[in-house]
């Protein structure tokens, strides 16, 4: 293996880089500028006057302490309460401040809190405008709305250089080489053009989702983890990736301590932790019923989510971004209907809200704390941006909206390269997926009834409670905006509440028949869940696994015309003989030896899918039918059995080719299957560079799998 050489790395002057000579004529510009604001609302706002030629400019000066000095004291109580309103409410409480200081200046007068807050907007309004107008270069503007303050970072001359692993979500193989071509990505295509960094294709697991991959990227090991949420017949219960129990107990299973992360590395935006130091955003690490779930140092959401918004100026220029992207959605939403373009799904109700929540809130808040650790040093980053994920499941996996969000997130990743420079060490950039997407009609409308109640319906089931197991459910997988309104607090857990009870849920980590952890039945004795692309059907008053034959003697039309579904693709069952046995259409696959009768029903889901869907079998909690959706390689289409455009969490076409590209003075990383391997392939790396090897066979060396 190749040994990367250590560079010399001269960390920047910090100061100059963020500040720089102009720091002070910034300041008193603003100053200014504010005062001349302030005496135009005395003159415009009704309800407020200054009757003497000093109060504005005193007033000004009392506001901007209090923003520097109490904001962030302030913040840390009402912080739930202004994420959950995108920052207005932030402007409530700030409000009330500048009532406060209104009222203590003589010969000032303010009517109201409503006027407060009227004023306490348009200063944080004016100020952003006039530090955007006097920082030309936009990224400084960036760098100084985000970093830490302080002075030169301390040089770290004998730590090995950094590694940030930057995921983009549900971001494919081939979707990621055509948006490199057509200047979509231009961060990365330079990188390419460079000859710096390499593109490279990575072989998922059967269950191509992020819980799956993220367990396996991060801690090398996800046995067991079947779906995005999966039935686990002993326990009589839904798991749910999304869900902050759920995800703190797959952690649990599945961490040693030793994850990728551990040794002072930081996660942002993140299912599980890694065994990372310090977190934001991470489902795993906030409290379930006022108690964290990981002990430690591991915080409720993450410095970095409060780090962001303690500046006034970061919470408009995020409000306002957001209402931009709320804009966005409602134009393309609306422009799909108009043209009649298909696939699509319903885009309504409480969605682009939801929506501008992932791909900017949180998007803003990640890359906020990445550069805090740049900062501070810290070994080994891993962020993910959920974005992309979240618009092509509502729009489609290359459509104009998708594409924009690509963009962006492309855009941040050049920021975080430039704001390497400012750390104490060199960093090195990884760019990966943890899954793609393939593109499809939805099963239910597609065909005229979700897959639930097609096996509830072939399985005698009352049709009264079918509809109950299958009544309808937002597609959203925004499990970060979960994470700060779950990890925030008593208030954001109340107001989540209120707004569940509403009915404008996005419904971020409910099981399929309605709260958490509720088991979908659709027949006396049969359970039914699905993840994307699969569909996994168990038989509750049978323990344990429940063979082939058993089920034709319980079922005998189940399994025949379950097969024969135009929307079906194969099945995977056990059977006492033969063990198991992959069903198609046209032939079955027989995964103990190898035979296949008739067409190999896997022949279409690539070169590792006998290996991916043998492993599967093997674990625990394996269902008794394991359904994947039909694939067409003619037209790369696939439909998925929830109501997604773009979709994955199976086998079939792009959703299997993830993605990661990674620099060229790296060990190549070879022929990646599953996301274990790909986790050696990143521990390897780390170890070339100098991190702590671990005493663990299972991370000595990038091997990947055959």
């Amino acid at each position: 293996m190749a040994v990367i050489a250590r560079q010399k790395h001269r960390a920047p002057d910090a100061g100059k880089l963020l500040r720089g000579g102009r720091a002070t004529v910034r300041v008193l510009f603003v100053w200014f500028v504010v005062t001349a604001a302030l005496r135009a609302f005395d003159v415009l706002l009704p309800g407020f006057t200054m009757t003497q030629w000093w109060q504005p400019t005193v007033c000004a000066l009392l506001l901007g302490l209090m923003s520097a000095v109490l904001w962030p004291l302030i913040l840390r109580v009402a912080l739930p309460f202004a994420l959950f309103t995108l920052g207005l409410g932030s402007f409530i409480v700030i409000g009330a401040g500048a009532l406060a200081i209104f009222n203590t200046v003589p010969g000032v007068e303010i009517e109201n809190l409503r006027t407060a807050v009227a004023v306490t907007i348009g200063m944080a309004a004016v100020s952003s405008v006039m530090s955007s107008v006097l920082a030309i270069d936009e990224d400084e503007i960036f760098f100084r709305r985000t970093a830490r303050r302080g002075g030169t970072p301390t040089l770290l001359p004998d730590a090995p250089p950094g590694v940030i692993f930057l995921q983009i979500d549900g971001l494919g193989y081939d979707t990621v080489r055509r948006a490199v071509r057509d200047g979509d990505m231009p961060t990365l295509a330079e990188w390419i053009n460079e000859d710096s960094h390499t593109l490279e294709m990575w072989q998922t697991d059967w269950s191509s989702q992020t819980g799956a991959s993220v367990s396996g990227i991060l801690h090398g090991d996800n046995h067991d983890i079947l779906g995005f949420r999966w039935y686990e017949k002993d326990r009589d219960h839904v798991m749910a990736c999304a869900h902050p129990k759920d995800a703190a107990e797959i952690e649990r299973r599945h961490s040693d301590g030793r994850g990728l992360l551990s040794g002072g590395g930081a996660g942002h935006g993140n299912l599980f932790t890694g065994d990372a130091d310090h977190v934001t955003l991470t489902m795993s690490a906030v409290p379930v019923l006022g108690k964290e779930v990981r002990r430690g140092r591991h915080g409720r959401t993450g410095s970095g989510y409060y780090t962001y918004f303690a500046r006034p100026v970061n919470v408009v220029r995020t409000f306002a971004s957001a209402l931009m992207d709320i804009g966005r959605e409602i134009l393309a939403s609306t422009s799909q209907k108009r043209r009649g373009v298909r696939p699509r799904i319903n885009r309504g109700g409480f969605y682009p809200i939801a929506r501008s929540g992932t791909t900017v809130i949180t998007r803003d808040v990640v890359v906020a704390a990445i550069i805090e650790d740049i900062l501070a040093g810290r070994p080994v980053v891993y962020a993910d941006f959920l974005g992309y994920d979240e618009v092509a499941h509502h729009s489609g996996i290359e459509r104009f909206d998708a594409l924009a969000v690509l963009r962006g997130i492309d855009q941040q990743i050049g920021r975080l390269h430039r704001a390497t420079r400012l750390g104490p060490r060199p960093y090195h950039l990884v760019v990966l997926s943890d899954h793609g997407q393939t593109q499809g009609w939805a099963f239910a409308d597609r065909f005229g009834e979700p897959v639930e109640k097609l096996v509830g319906r072939l399985c005698g089931g009352d049709p009264a409670d079918v509809a109950k197991a299958t009544k309808p459910r937002n597609a959203a997988e925004g499990w970060q905006m979960n994470a700060a309104l779950a990890g925030g607090g008593l208030i954001a857990r109340r107001l989540r509440g209120r707004v569940e009870k509403a009915g404008v849920s996005r419904e971020l980590h409910r099981a399929p028949s309605g709260r958490p952890g509720e088991v979908a039945r659709v027949a006396p004795g049969v359970v039914v869940v699905v993840s994307g692309h699969v569909a996994m059907v168990s038989f509750t008053e049978h323990e344990g696994r429940v063979p082939l034959e058993t089920i034709e003697r319980g079922y005998p039309e189940l399994l025949p015309l379950l097969v024969d579904h135009d929307g079906v693709g194969f099945m995977l069952v056990h059977s006492s003989e033969f063990g198991p046995v992959v069903l198609g259409r046209d032939g079955l696959h027989r995964l103990a030896t190898g035979v296949v009768i008739g067409e190999d029903p896997l022949r279409d889901y690539g070169p590792h899918a006998a290996e991916l869907v043998r492993r599967t079998d093997e674990f625990p909690h394996c269902a008794d039918i394991m359904i994947n959706s039909r694939y067409d390689p003619e037209t790369d289409n696939a439909s998925p059995f929830e109501p997604h455009v773009g979709s994955h969490g199976g086998l079939g076409g792009p959703q299997a080719r993830g993605f990661v590209m990674y620099p060229k003075r790296f060990t190549a990383a070879g022929d990646v299957v599953g996301a274990e391997a790909l986790h050696r392939v990143f521990r390897g790396w780390l170890t070339e560079l100098g991190h702590p090897a671990l005493a663990d066979e299972r991370v000595s060396a990038p091997v990947p799998l055959p």
